[in-house]
């Protein structure tokens, strides 16, 4: 099964988790193991369309699932994936 690693502003809808082993042969498959887990962490992973939200990315180890084959992309019992929600903000001094 692949680790997913949540982010701390994610954990509070996944029951406090910071990482679970789902099974899954694509990262689609996996993150829909996640969210069919976890149900309320789907609206902050997902458009109502059913598309990944833009400002949240996802790493297949060390790779933006973006530049490779997005969500079709193959996992192994070995890969991580770690969800990384943008961050924007701040102020000019």
């Amino acid at each position: 099964m692949a680790r997913i690693l949540i982010p701390t502003p994610l954990r509070q809808f996944a029951e406090k988790n910071d990482n679970v082993e789902l099974p899954g042969a694509t990262v689609g498959d996996v993150l829909s193991a996640l969210t069919a887990r976890f149900p309320d962490l789907k609206k902050n992973l997902y458009t109502d369309e059913g598309k990944l939200r833009s400002f949240v990315n996802v790493y297949l180890n060390d790779e933006d699932i973006r530049y490779i084959n997005k969500e079709a992309s193959p996992v192994q019992d070995s890969d991580t994936l770690s969800i990384v929600p943008s961050i924007a903000g701040g102020s000019y001094a």
